[in-house]
C-alpha cells in the first residue's frame, strides 16, 4: 500500500478588526516629546544622564522596529538643529531603538537576567560606539574634573581606557534609569491597550496575530522574495550612497579650499595695501629702526589674529640665494625672523620661482612640507613705479579642513546609516503587507484546500474569499484568478465525485442483478453505514479515525462490499435452499475475490483514497470480533474500521430482509440478535452505536420495506 506523505498545513481565518495606525503615530509623536524633554531637562538640571533614549525604547516596547526607528531617526535631526554633535550620533539612538524592538521581541524586558542583559547592550552601543566617534574626530583628549580624569589620576587605566570605561559606566546608569521609567510605564498601562501601537497597512481582511506570524514565516526553498527584495534595495542604497558621499566630499573640500583662498586673498590685499613698497629695501636693512616699521608690524599682526585660520602672515622679497625677510609675523607656536634673514626656498615653490624672480603674481598653493599642511597665497607688493619688491604670503592652516572633512564625513555616514535603517525598515514593513503576507496567505489557503468533502470545498473556497487582497497591482490579480480556479473547481470535483459515485452504483447494482436475493442491499447497507459512522462521531468513539474524510469515503465506498459477487456462479449465488458446504465455501471466496478486484482497480488509479477503504470493505466485512470469520479470522481491531461497521449493517439488512431461501426478521428480533453478538459477532462498541440510533435504522428500514412493496404492487398491474 502506498506511504501518504502528511503535511502541518495553517488554516488561515481572517479578523474584520479596523487596524488604527493613529494610536501608532500617537506613539511617535510621544516618543519623539519623550526624548527632547528629558534630553532638555537633564540639560537644565547639568545631570550626569543624557536620559534621551526613553521615548526611543518605549516605542520598540509597545510599537515595534518601525515606531521606534523612526523616533529614534527624527529625534536626532531635530536635536540637529541646535546642537550640531547630536548628529554624529544619530545612527547610535537608531541602533537602540532596532536592538530594542528585536529584544522586546523575544520577551527580553520580563526577566530581571534579561533586562540587565538589555541594559548592558544598550550600554555598548551608546557608551562603547559613542567613544570611538569623538576618538575618530578629536583624538584622545583628557577632559578636567571629569570621572575619565578621576580614572586616569589613579595610575591605574591608560587615558583611552580611562575614558571608555568612564562612558560605559555613565551610560550604564542612564541606560538603567531608562529601562526602568519605559517598564514602569508600560505596567501602568491596561494590558489590552499595549497591542494598539503597531503600524499596520493591511492590503487583504486583517489576520489574527497567531497567523499573522505563519504567513510571515512562509516556506521557500532558497531565499525569500524578501530577502532578495531587500538586498536589492541594500546594495542600490549602499552604491548611491557611496557616490552621493564620495561627491559630497569632494564638493565640501572643494568649497572650503575656496572659502581659505577667497580668505587669504583679501588678507593678503590688506597686507599689500599697507606695505609701502618703496621702502621695502630700507625695510630690510633696518628693520624696526626704519619709520613705519612697527606701524606695518602690528597692522600685519591683527591681520593674523582676525581669523583662526590664518596660521602665518609675513613678506619675502624673492632673490636668487632665497627669500629675504621684510616682514615675519609672531605666532604663539613659532617666532617670526628678523627682517634681512634669509629663509631657504620651499620645495613646493620650485616650480614658481622664475615667476616669482619676474614678479608675476602665482596660482594659490597647497603644500605639507616642514611648516605643516597649508595653503598658501602670495601677492606682489609694487613700488610706485610698478616693479615687484616683495612678496605678502598668507598660510591657511589646511589641517582644519582635514577635520572638517572628517566631521562631515562622519555626519554623512551617521546620518545615512540612520537613514538606511528607518528606509530598511519602512521597506521591510511595506513589502511584509503589500507582498509577503497576501501571497503566503494565499499559499497557505491553497495547502489547506480540503477536497474531502462538499462542505470542506466550499468551506476552503469561503476562506479564499474572505481574504480580501487588494494591493492593487499584479498581485490583486493574481489573487481573483486564484479565486475563480477555487471556485471552478468545486465545480468540477463535485462533477467528477457524481459521476465516481453513479459508477459506484451502476457497478453495485450490475452486481446485484445477478443476486435475486438481496434487493435494495447495497443501498440499505449504506445508508446504515453511515448511521453508523454519525452516531460513533457523536460519541467521540475511534475519535483519531473518524474524521470528516475518512467517513465520506467509507459511505462512498459501502455499495462495493459485495462486489466480489460477481464471480460467484448463479447456481449458487441464486439457490433458494440451503448451500452446500462445499457451495458455501465457493461463496466465501467472494470476500477475496472483491478485495482482488478493487487491488486491480487501485493500480490503475493509486490516488482515490476511497478505493483502499472499498478494499478493506470487500475483502474484510465478513470477519468477526471474536476471530471466527472469514477470509483470515482477524479478530477484534485487527478488522478495519470500516469493515467492523459495514458487518453490523450487512448482517440487520440480511435478517430483516426477504430471501427466497427465508422469511424477513421483524426489526426487535432483528436488533436481538445484532445485541446478543456484541463482543462476539460484532465490534462491541459498533454495535451499541447501530443500537443507540434505533429510531433512525427503523425509519430507514421501513422507508426500504415501504417502497419495495410500492414497486411490487405496481409491478402486478394493482394501482398503489
Amino acid at each position: 500500500m502506498r506511504k501518504k506523505q502528511k503535511q502541518n498545513i495553517a488554516v488561515i481565518h481572517p479578523v474584520h478588526e479596523k487596524p488604527q495606525n493613529r494610536w501608532a503615530v500617537l506613539l511617535c509623536v510621544v516618543g519623539i516629546t519623550l526624548n527632547m524633554v528629558f534630553t532638555i531637562l537633564a540639560g537644565k538640571l547639568n545631570f550626569v544622564l543624557y536620559l534621551d533614549t526613553i521615548g526611543t525604547i518605549l516605542a520598540a516596547v509597545l510599537g515595534g522596529y518601525l515606531p521606534a526607528i523612526i523616533v529614534g531617526f527624527l529625534t536626532n535631526i531635530i536635536k540637529g538643529i541646535y546642537d550640531d554633535d547630536s548628529l554624529y550620533y544619530g545612527v547610535l539612538n537608531v541602533l537602540i531603538a532596532l536592538s530594542a524592538s528585536l529584544l522586546a521581541e523575544k520577551g527580553w524586558f520580563k526577566t530581571p537576567f534579561k533586562i540587565f542583559a538589555s541594559i548592558f547592550i544598550f550600554t555598548i552601543i551608546g557608551g562603547g560606539l559613542g567613544t570611538c566617534i569623538p576618538w575618530y574626530l578629536e583624538g584622545v583628549k583628557l577632559e578636567t574634573e571629569t570621572l575619565s580624569e578621576q580614572l586616569y589620576h589613579t595610575g591605574l587605566f591608560t587615558l583611552p581606557f580611562s575614558q571608555l570605561l568612564a562612558n560605559l559606566l555613565t551610560d550604564f546608569l542612564d541606560k538603567a534609569v531608562t529601562v526602568l521609567l519605559v517598564l514602569g510605564i508600560v505596567r501602568c498601562m491596561p494590558e489590552k491597550s499595549k497591542h494598539i501601537f503597531r503600524f499596520s497597512n493591511w492590503q487583504q481582511i486583517p489576520l489574527s496575530e497567531e497567523d499573522t506570524a505563519t504567513a510571515r514565516n512562509g516556506n521557500f526553498r532558497i531565499v525569500s522574495m524578501r530577502t532578495k527584495i531587500i538586498f536589492v534595495l541594500t546594495m542600490a542604497m549602499i552604491l548611491i550612497a557611496i557616490a552621493a558621499m564620495w561627491i559630497s566630499v569632494v564638493l565640501f573640500r572643494s568649497a572650503t579650499i575656496k572659502d581659505y583662498i577667497k580668505l587669504a586673498e583679501e588678507t593678503a590685499r590688506l597686507a599689500v595695501n599697507v606695505i609701502d613698497g618703496d621702502k621695502v629695501n630700507d625695510y630690510i636693512a633696518n628693520g624696526y629702526e626704519e619709520e613705519g616699521y612697527s606701524e606695518t608690524m602690528e597692522f600685519l599682526k591683527d591681520l593674523l589674529d582676525s581669523s583662526p585660520e590664518i596660521q602665518y602672515v609675513y613678506a619675502y622679497q624673492i632673490q636668487d640665494d632665497g627669500c629675504h625677510v621684510v616682514f615675519d609675523v609672531d605666532t604663539e607656536e613659532v617666532k617670526g625672523d628678523e627682517a634681512g634673514a634669509i629663509v631657504p626656498f620651499d620645495y613646493a615653490f620650485n616650480e614658481y620661482m622664475t615667476d616669482l624672480k619676474n614678479g608675476e603674481e602665482i596660482e594659490p598653493i597647497i603644500s605639507n612640507e616642514s611648516f605643516g599642511y597649508l595653503l598658501t597665497v602670495y601677492k606682489p607688493v609694487k613700488d610706485s613705479n610698478g616693479v615687484c619688491q616683495c612678496y605678502v604670503g598668507i598660510d591657511i592652516e589646511m589641517q582644519q579642513l582635514t577635520y572638517n572633512e572628517r566631521s562631515f564625513f562622519v555626519e554623512m555616514v551617521s546620518l545615512f546609516l540612520g537613514f538606511f535603517v528607518l528606509i530598511v525598515a519602512f521597506s521591510w514593513w511595506l513589502i511584509e503587507y503589500h507582498f509577503i503576507l497576501p501571497v503566503n496567505t494565499m499559499a497557505l489557503s491553497a495547502g489547506a484546500f480540503a477536497y474531502n468533502t462538499e462542505e470542506a470545498r466550499e468551506s476552503s473556497v469561503e476562506n479564499i474569499k474572505e481574504l480580501g487582497i487588494r494591493t492593487g497591482d499584479e498581485l490583486e490579480n493574481l489573487y481573483h484568478a486564484f479565486t475563480k480556479t477555487s471556485e471552478d473547481s468545486i465545480h468540477y470535483t463535485e462533477t467528477i465525485s457524481k459521476m465516481q459515485k453513479s459508477l459506484i452504483m451502476v457497478l453495485a447494482d450490475l452486481v446485484e442483478s445477478r443476486d435475486q436475493n438481496t434487493g435494495d442491499h447495497v443501498r440499505k447497507t449504506a445508508t446504515y453505514v453511515k448511521i453508523i459512522l454519525k452516531q460513533l462521531k457523536k460519541k467521540g468513539d475511534y475519535a483519531d479515525q473518524l474524521t470528516d474524510e475518512f467517513i465520506a469515503n467509507v459511505i462512498d465506498s459501502a455499495p462495493l462490499h459485495d462486489i466480489g459477487k460477481i464471480t460467484i456462479p448463479d447456481a449458487i449465488l441464486n439457490k433458494p435452499a440451503k448451500l452446500t458446504d462445499e457451495e458455501f465455501a465457493v461463496m466465501k471466496s467472494h470476500s477475496q475475490a472483491g478485495g482482488d478486484i478493487i487491488a486491480q482497480v487501485i493500480e490503475i488509479v493509486p490516488d482515490s483514497a476511497y478505493l483502499y477503504e472499498a478494499k478493506k470493505l470487500a475483502l474484510y466485512h465478513h470477519e468477526k470480533w471474536n476471530g471466527k470469520g472469514y477470509p483470515y479470522g482477524l479478530a477484534g481491531e485487527e478488522i478495519p474500521l470500516s469493515a467492523r461497521v459495514m458487518a453490523v449493517a450487512d448482517v440487520f439488512d440480511a435478517l430483516v430482509s426477504e430471501r427466497s431461501y427465508k422469511k424477513p426478521f421483524p426489526f426487535e428480533k432483528a436488533m436481538d440478535i445484532i445485541r446478543e453478538g456484541s463482543g462476539s459477532h460484532f465490534d462491541p462498541k459498533i454495535a451499541e452505536a447501530f443500537l443507540e440510533a434505533e429510531d433512525e435504522v427503523r425509519e430507514v428500514s421501513e422507508n426500504f420495506k415501504n417502497m419495495h412493496s410500492s414497486i411490487h404492487v405496481t409491478s402486478t398491474g394493482v394501482s398503489p
